[in-house]
């Protein structure tokens, strides 16, 4: 008999039923149809891209076709890729979506080329407009703190409490996107039904991710965190049930349905926590990751470890953090200094 964990806080039901591409709709009957559909559920199943993302890639390789009706996608030239971007912009789409749009049809070239016989990628060559960077949102260090020691809570007992922990502890720990922890495992397994490319290697005290791009990485895990998985690792087994398949046997976290845990519900549980704890805003799962980042920079000023660690493949995208860390002097120096903060009332 499976026993069953502790109910979710209130309001926050858990669902992991895996994510899944939806079936094709009568318009996708298509050729190009097909081919995307089998795209995407490759994305689904070998890449663990989430369902959020297969819709957004599903519409975007429509609105390809939808701009050529009569010309196959294997025949479109640079010239008419970039006429379709210069369409979706005129219909005010806006630049990250516009450059979402242009990653799917490179991602789709990339993969149909080789069986497509294409001597290059007609997206390859195409620039999406620039996206203006905003901040990421990263939590203080005594946020942090006082959300992964939630002192105003019981002591973590019950296996979905555990398993929250640990999430959250390797999230903070490693700087793991939200799809890299939800596809580790938790030791490498090899079946008929689930290959491993992510897994924690507890003695070690290291994580191997498969990050985007298909490009692996080793991350180290911290005390607590390893702490916090040898606690999980000690009821894991309580959660898997009959729906449990090879994928969820092999799971590192898994949801109350016994099947590999679903990023929703990651958020859910984080969200629920942060307000269990009183912080004073929204907590979201790559909120960890900015603060893993930005408080490390703050302590070690090694950028191009930052980067090794974030699995970043341009360190352009890591100096984002250089900004949150001067606001971070900033603030300091502005509290600090004797001479930065104006006096109040007189000064004449």
């Amino acid at each position: 008999m499976t026993a069953h964990a502790g109910n979710p806080r209130p309001g926050h039901g858990e669902t992991d039923a895996p994510a899944q591409p939806t079936e094709p709709s009568p318009e996708d009957t298509s050729p190009d149809g097909r081919l995307a559909e089998t795209w995407l559920c490759e994305l689904a199943a070998q890449q663990r891209y989430s369902a959020h993302t297969i819709a957004a890639y599903r519409r975007d390789l429509r609105a390809l076709r939808q701009c050529f009706p009569d010309q196959p996608l294997d025949a479109l030239s640079e010239a008419q890729i970039r006429q379709a971007l210069g369409r979706l912009h005129a219909s005010g789409l806006q630049p990250r979506s516009l450059a979402r749009a242009l990653a799917a049809w490179r991602s789709y070239y990339e993969w149909r080329a080789p069986a497509a016989g294409l001597t290059r990628n007609p997206a390859h060559g195409v620039r999406a407009p620039r996206i203006p960077h905003s901040l990421p949102k990263a939590l203080s260090v005594d946020q942090a703190q006082a959300l992964l020691d939630r002192k105003q809570l019981p002591p973590a007992e019950t296996p979905v409490e555990r398993r929250d922990m640990a999430m959250f502890e390797i999230l903070y720990s490693g700087g793991l996107r939200l799809s890299e922890l939800v596809g580790l495992d938790w030791q490498p397994v090899r079946t008929p039904g689930h290959i491993s490319h992510s897994w924690i290697l507890i003695e070690e005290g290291e994580a191997v991710v498969r990050g985007k791009g298909g490009k692996t990485r080793i991350v180290p895990l911290g005390r607590q965190a390893l702490a916090a998985v040898r606690a999980w690792l000690e009821v894991r087994d309580r959660l898997l049930g009959p729906r449990s398949d090879d994928d969820a046997r092999a799971a590192l976290f898994l949801g109350e349905r016994g099947l590999r845990i679903s990023p929703r519900v990651v958020q859910l549980r984080l969200q629920a926590l942060a307000q269990h704890v009183g912080l004073p805003l929204h907590v979201h799962p790559h909120s960890l990751r900015h603060s893993f980042a930005s408080h490390l920079l703050q302590s070690t000023q090694d950028l191009r470890a930052v980067q090794e660690l974030l699995g970043h493949a341009n360190i352009s995208t890591t100096q984002i953090y250089t900004r949150l860390d001067f606001q971070h002097l900033a603030a300091s120096y502005d509290q600090a200094h004797p001479r930065a903060r104006r006096k109040t009332g007189d000064e004449s």
